[in-house]
């Protein structure tokens, strides 16, 4: 594939801006809770104004999980540079097996964004928001690599509501033991009951 030209100075710079709200966002919303933080205190901790805020995010809620955005434009140009011939479900495996690689990774981050999106009705309605844009970024995926209209063929809808319900299904588990298991042999699992193996349910 062809090699993307290197962002230009504006671009950096709107990416350094995005970053340090992100972060200030994160920093803050950890140690106080989302309830207690406005946007005008991580605007200021990021030094920029309040309406600078507003030109990268919609809310503070939408701040403290840019990197769920982030993940899934990793996942989807994962998935699109598969190679033509190959499977929608392997694809879209392989493709989600990087993104629990992230996760793993990110651990920490991922484990401390679990509990306070737990204990935040905001956070977590914003959480499910994003698992939905999730689903349809690899509903769109298979769609454009099975060169089939998603309004005329459900099969890139079902593909994408079974594997990212498995997702969320190995990473609630993962969240839930501490992150003692490995993510990706998680989630490698929960997809091999897609590919047959719930039939294994079904025998005496």
């Amino acid at each position: 594939m062809p090699t993307a030209p290197p962002l230009g100075l504006r671009e950096r710079k709107k990416l350094r801006t995005r970053r340090e709200i992100a972060e200030a966002a994160n920093h803050l919303i950890t140690e106080h809770g989302i309830e207690h933080v406005t946007i005008e205190q991580i605007a200021a901790a990021a030094d920029v104004a309040p309406r600078t805020f507003f030109r990268y995010f919609d809310s503070k809620e939408d701040a403290f999980l840019s990197d769920h955005r982030d993940k899934l434009a990793t996942f989807r140009a994962a998935l699109l540079e598969r190679p033509a011939n190959e499977g929608a479900l392997t694809a879209v495996r392989t493709a989600l097996l990087g993104l629990a690689d992230i996760y793993e990774i990110d651990r920490d981050e991922v484990l401390c964004k679990a509990r306070l999106v737990a204990e935040s009705p905001g956070l977590h309605l914003r959480s499910l928001e994003l698992h939905a844009d999730l689903q349809q970024s690899i509903a769109d995926a298979i769609a454009t690599r099975m060169h089939v209209d998603l309004a005329d063929d459900m099969r890139p809808a079902v593909i994408a509501a079974a594997v990212s319900g498995a997702l969320q299904a190995a990473l609630g588990h993962w969240v839930a033991n501490g992150a003692r298991e490995d993510l990706p042999t998680l989630v490698g699992a929960a997809l091999d009951l897609l590919d047959g193996g719930l039939d294994e349910f079904g025998r005496p």
